[in-house]
């Protein structure tokens, strides 16, 4: 029977030593498993990747790991989902991982100046922001507006963060000063606060809405069209297994990679 990849989010604070044991490879003596469907033979990747990924990838990249496995039932992922600064903060600080995804140009730029990227990152996704309320918007919320007034409860992501950075040029755009009671160190906690209804509106990605469902509603912001998210993806300079992470870097860029995140509501790189 075919194992299916192992993912689940990790904390950012894991050891070197222990993610190092996690990865190896098969074997150059390794029997080709039955089933695989691609790199048939010797020649397909196994062994550990991991994966730093922006928070608002945590569903489509649980569901590509899990698609993966039916071509390559030796590759296990495991990821570490979180602030796209704090992902490469760690990395940075030496912390060892195959592959890094972020939320925005800007934090993966500050990986490449660091020298821990091995090639010129590819944008596989772009995202847009959306105002979202609890279901039934019990405040009454009708626009960026209402992130000024301080009677509401507002969730706002922290500025360094590229759901923070992207809500501060949102709105600015609005000419809009809002009023946040909470700065939030990602998009899924906003997301929670709202579904909770613990915030009576946040600023959030268009698929973390989606992806909460009918706990929450959203209201169109029509300068939100004016703020797009572009994610880049690549490999690390030190990734334990490479052969790995190409594998894994071509499903997020091509297939299934792009059916997944076009039913997340993500939209297509440019």
């Amino acid at each position: 029977m075919s194992r299916r990849p192992r993912f689940g989010a990790i904390a950012l604070a894991v050891t070197a030593a222990a993610l190092l044991s996690a990865c190896g490879d098969d074997g150059d003596d390794a029997a080709a498993p039955s089933g695989v469907a691609s790199g048939p033979g010797d020649d397909a990747p196994g062994g550990t990747v991991t994966v730093l990924a922006a928070a608002s990838l945590t569903e489509s990249f649980e569901t590509l790991a899990d698609q993966l496995g039916d071509d390559h039932p030796d590759l296990e992922i495991v990821y570490s989902f979180g602030p796209s600064s704090g992902l490469v903060e760690q990395l940075l600080a030496g912390a060892p991982a195959d592959v890094l995804a972020t939320a925005d140009t800007t934090t993966m730029d500050d990986a490449v100046a660091g020298g821990v990227v091995d090639s010129a990152p590819e944008i596989f996704a772009r995202n847009t922001l959306a105002l979202a309320v609890p279901a039934g918007n019990p405040a009454g919320v009708t626009g960026l507006a209402d992130l000024a007034n301080p009677d509401l409860r507002i969730a706002i992501c922290e500025p360094q963060v590229p759901c923070g950075s992207s809500a501060q040029r949102l709105l600015d755009a609005a000419g809009v000063t809002a009023a946040p009671d909470t700065l939030t160190t990602d998009v899924k906690e906003a997301a929670s606060l709202v579904a909770l209804g613990e915030a009576d509106a946040a600023l959030i990605y268009l698929t973390d809405a989606a992806a909460v469902g009918d706990a929450v509603e959203t209201i169109d912001v029509p300068e939100a069209n004016t703020v797009v998210n572009e994610y880049p993806v690549a490999v690390l300079a030190d990734a334990p297994n490479p052969e790995g992470a190409q594998a894994l870097l071509d499903a997020i860029t091509g297939e299934p990679g792009r059916s997944i995140l076009d039913a997340a509501g993500f939209l297509p790189a440019q």
